[in-house]
């Protein structure tokens, strides 16, 4: 079993001491934002292969990682030079690429990824910007990761309502930035990656297959994966996305691009619902809930012995 923490909400910046709870119980519980039924997946590191963070800011869980020792991990790390004018309650670039180091320190090169994304382009992040700090944290980050994944901002209706200024991002300026980050990335041996953003990029020398592939999860944990056709698959990348244990209108980034909330009053209203000892990570199991247990086995391949090995 594979669990996601980080396609609702960010969970390693805000919710860290909930999920290490979550750890200590052996269990976790999350609500499917669709239907409101509720899912109750183990947190055994026998039968999950890996857990996949996506966070803004990973130093509060960094601080406790040695608690997830018994677990495969992969990390991706959003890094982006954006002010408080965007991403409001996030820590600066230079501050996350610290993080991001220490990070990549503690697990190894294979398990962290950076992004950065989502690019959009205004008067004040114009392209130049765009290419002059891409090249600043490449320098620094290229003894820490292996590649980076970028893709343009999606105009949600959410998006547009919190983010109104938001404009497309133009294929000339899409082949300006995959252009110039290539050959930037080129000299810092860093491999360039999109993720649901077509093959553009391609000429280029970019990977489009996706940000988290089978690939990237085999790398990260050592081990091949034999996962059954069509398991996790739901987008129109190669991706594999787990059980995902987070909420939506959740994140207190507050980043105007965000499409994970709605606004910040929800949000704010979600987090007072927020219990670190509850199984849920918003509100709590109730008497008349039904609660579906998934039992889901490890989908990594047994190693096969030959005569060398006895």
């Amino acid at each position: 079993m594979i669990i996601n923490t980080g396609s609702r909400t960010d969970i390693p910046a805000f919710f860290s001491k909930w999920f290490l709870n979550r750890i200590d119980e052996g269990f976790v519980c999350t609500r499917n934002p669709y239907n409101d039924d509720i899912y109750k997946y183990p947190l055994d590191s026998k039968i999950i292969d890996c857990l996949c963070f996506c966070t803004k800011n990973p130093k509060p869980l960094l601080n406790n990682i040695d608690k997830l020792d018994d677990f495969n991990q992969f990390w991706f790390v959003t890094i982006t030079p954006y002010g408080r004018d965007i991403e409001v309650n996030v820590p600066s670039f230079k501050t996350v690429m610290k993080s991001f180091k220490e990070l990549s320190e503690t697990l190894g090169i294979n398990r962290v990824s950076w992004r950065y994304d989502p690019i959009f382009i205004t008067e004040k992040y114009c392209l130049d910007f765009h290419i002059d700090r891409f090249e600043q944290m490449a320098s620094e980050l290229s003894e820490y990761t292996n590649d980076c994944t970028i893709s343009f901002i999606d105009l949600y209706q959410k998006v547009l309502r919190n983010f109104p200024e938001a404009k497309e991002v133009t294929t000339e300026e899409r082949l300006i930035i995959g252009e110039n980050f290539s050959r930037i990335a080129k000299e810092y041996d860093i491999k360039m990656k999109t993720c649901v953003e077509d093959t553009l990029l391609n000429q280029f020398g970019f990977d489009s297959s996706g940000c988290m592939t089978q690939q990237v999860i085999e790398k990260a944990i050592g081990n091949n994966l034999k996962i059954p056709k069509g398991k996790y698959r739901i987008r129109e990348c190669d991706c594999i996305f787990g059980r995902d244990i987070g909420a939506y209108n959740t994140c207190l980034h507050g980043c105007k691009y965000c499409y994970a909330n709605s606004n910040m009053k929800l949000v704010k209203r979600n987090q007072k619902l927020h219990n670190p000892y509850s199984p849920l990570l918003i509100g709590e199991v109730k008497d008349d809930d039904v609660v579906k247990e998934v039992n889901e086995p490890s989908f990594i391949e047994p190693k096969q012995t030959t005569l060398f090995d006895y």
